[in-house]
């Protein structure tokens, strides 16, 4: 009888053992080293479920491995013998990389103890073989190690020569291009224009607009950079922004899906330029009622550049001076204003910021009502000197300015995904969208007793979790010790969001119907939508063949974004440890966030860095015993207990920049 195999992607953790999720038990298929064959974390494989148990768990072997989720590896270069072999970064990679010289590197031995990039060329069953494509540099300095994080992860820092030119030629041209198709474009240079962006932003790709109507409704504009004006389908441009799919944001840079010209320049929404721009205008009225929509291409004129503090600011200042809509410039005054640059911006803007702030709480608040949830963290910001070392972490602040923008682009995208579900629907054929499944059974239980342990409840029933019951308990957790573990575990229990042809709607935003198309200079997925719209817009014909073609592309762009934001923690917190190394003696303050059988682990306060006080580090000449169910250590003789959640003072004792570990002792 033949034996049946199942394919599929396959984990690997660091201590070398595979893991095969069937997608139909709750625990899954067990691989030891031995049984994987070669095969590394992320591959895609075909395994056989072998006969026999191991400690009543199903254990299987990979028979084949049909796709290598890398083919070029990053880490430390080190002679074995007499071979030339990688320490790669990666410490899933157990698989022996024996590194060759190469047309970029003809001579391989100035790289000892550097560390490297390596591009494999040959996979065998109990090593691999690569060329040495790149010296990055002497571990442990800043910029060696940005750049190895990005590499590592399988994103570019450099642009193709002919997409170099061709982004040259673009800027060359600009003026030109931009000017094609100008009179099918709905002119809205006239209307009171910004944008609200982070102080360090470079690339300003989408901007509001507010003006009143004379019916007493107001007008309100969400515009997005043309992107797809200057990047053509099938144009190299298009093929490498294809090929990234993201920007990747570090703790000091980004490497932008696009070339600056284009990202920081022609695409951007500069302040007090004439730009293309893709928008969505909605009539509205002051309590965030929509009577109708538009959506189609434009030229806008952005008069002033936010940062969000300072729109925090006009916020704040306003509320205090002015009602909101009392100075909303109408539809008829604002055509007055044909150079609009001179005006004072914060003047003009403060009605308007005013109003918009209004109607993006009454949108936020029918969001919650229809179930939404709220998993907001405290996220933190490195500031670095010239040699990018951390001298300091600060908590980044998420007030009225950030909420605000965020409401209007969650309108702009939900509104483009139900037109485009509902045009699809009559004719047939594809579309991008953002969707976000309802949470696995297994998890969400898994998360009540989580919960529970740490004093908050969560009810279950056999249907699952109601979606008030979790709101419930996001508000619950919000400034309390607990309240970044409790949303880490819930954001962790949740289905990850992801793109794709078929919509089932985004469960945690409770959004019927979703996309992304609010961010074309740094995701690809939205420039696929605004070239889907655009033929919509157009009666544009579809293909038979495009819903296979972007189901493939959607599988895809997940799988890079996972990758993006990979680099972007990886970068957070090489700096936290980077940072607190430096504080070795100090005392702190954090909060147990996981409690294993060998230590706990520590949240620290303020830099959210966490560290491990590995169990025979704990107080008294004690023997403590994990408590499952409870998430505790508990001492044998003391009956001491250290439980999640609890709050702790502790010293860091160790550091391990390459490892990434930090090793603390509490403090009585």
């Amino acid at each position: 009888m033949q034996t049946q195999t199942l394919e599929g992607p396959l984990a690997v953790s660091q201590k070398g053992v595979g893991f095969f999720d069937d997608g139909k038990s709750k625990e899954s298929i067990e691989i030891q080293p031995a049984a994987l064959k070669g095969a590394l974390h992320r591959d895609t494989v075909k395994i056989k479920i072998l006969p026999h148990p191991r400690f009543n768990r199903r254990q299987g072997e990979v028979v084949e491995i049909v796709h290598r989720s890398k083919s070029a590896f990053v880490g430390v270069a080190k002679h074995i013998g007499d071979n030339l072999e990688l320490i790669p970064d990666d410490k899933r990679c157990y698989l022996p990389i024996l590194i060759k010289a190469s047309a970029e590197v003809p001579s391989a031995s100035t790289c000892e103890g550097k560390k490297v990039f390596v591009k494999i060329t040959k996979w065998l069953p109990d090593h691999a073989e690569g060329n040495l494509t790149e010296i990055i540099g002497e571990p442990g300095i800043h910029e060696t190690e940005m750049r190895a994080i990005v590499l590592e992860r399988g994103f570019a820092y450099e642009y193709p020569i002919e997409v170099v030119r061709e982004a040259e030629q673009i800027a060359k041209n600009a003026e030109k291009i931009q000017a094609e198709g100008a009179d099918k474009r709905r002119d809205m240079r006239d209307v009171p224009t910004c944008t609200i962006d982070p102080v360090d932003a470079k690339d300003f790709d989408d901007a509001l607009s507010l003006r009143k109507l004379p019916n007493g409704h107001f007008e309100v504009g969400v515009h997005i950079a043309d992107v797809s004006h200057f990047v053509r389908e099938g144009t190299a441009l298009d093929k490498e922004a294809r090929e990234r799919g993201f920007s990747v944001y570090l703790v000091d840079r980004t490497i932008p899906m696009l070339p600056e010209v284009l990202s920081n320049n022609l695409c951007s929404l500069n302040p007090n330029e004439d730009k293309c721009a893709f928008s969505a205008v909605f009539e509205m009225d002051e309590k965030a009622k929509i009577y109708s929509r538009w959506f189609g291409k434009t030229f806008i004129r952005s008069i002033k550049r936010f940062t969000y503090e300072t729109a925090q600011e006009t916020l704040d200042k306003a509320s205090a001076e002015i009602g909101a809509g009392s100075l909303v410039r109408s539809a008829d005054s604002a055509k007055t204003t044909r150079s609009p640059a001179p005006i004072s911006a914060p003047a003009v803007f403060s009605a308007e910021l005013l109003l918009m702030n209004k109607m993006a709480k009454i949108m936020r608040a029918e969001k919650e009502r229809n179930g939404a949830i709220d998993f907001e963290k405290d996220e933190i910001k490195f500031i670095l000197d010239e040699k990018g070392v951390p001298i300091k972490v600060v908590k980044k602040s998420r007030g009225d300015s950030h909420k605000l923008v965020e409401e209007f682009m969650l309108l702009a995208n939900k509104e483009v995904a139900q037109f485009m579900w509902k045009a699809m629907e009559k004719k047939g054929g594809a579309f991008f969208y953002r969707i976000h499944d309802v949470p696995d059974m297994e998890r969400i239980e898994n998360l009540s007793i989580f919960a529970r342990a740490l004093g908050h409840e969560l009810p279950i029933s056999k249907k699952g979790v109601a979606v008030k019951d979790l709101q419930a308990l996001m508000r619950s957790v919000e400034g309390s010790a607990e309240e970044s573990i409790i949303k880490t575990a819930a954001v962790r229990s949740m289905s990850k969001a992801v793109y794709s042809t078929q919509n089932i709607g985004h469960y945690g935003l409770a959004f019927e119907y979703y996309t992304h198309f609010t961010s074309p200079i740094r995701r690809y997925a939205d420039l696929i939508v605004h070239r889907f719209l655009q033929r919509e817009l157009e009666n544009g014909k579809v293909s038979k063949g495009e819903v296979a073609k972007f189901e493939n592309i959607a599988k895809d762009t997940t799988e890079k974004e996972i990758r993006a934001a990979d680099a972007e923690r990886a970068s957070v917190r090489y700096k936290q440890i980077e940072y607190m190394q430096n504080r070795t003696g100090e005392t702190f303050e954090g909060t147990i966030s996981g409690v294993i059988g060998w230590g706990i682990y520590v949240e620290e306060k303020e830099t959210l860095t966490e560290g491990m006080v590995h169990i025979t580090k704990l107080p008294g000449n004690d023997f403590y015993v994990l408590d499952e169910k409870n998430y505790a250590l508990v001492g044998q003789t003391s009956k001491r207990r250290f439980t999640l959640g609890d709050k702790v003072r502790f010293k860091i004792v160790g550091a391990d920049l390459e490892k990434r570990t930090l090793d603390y002792q509490l403090v009585e």
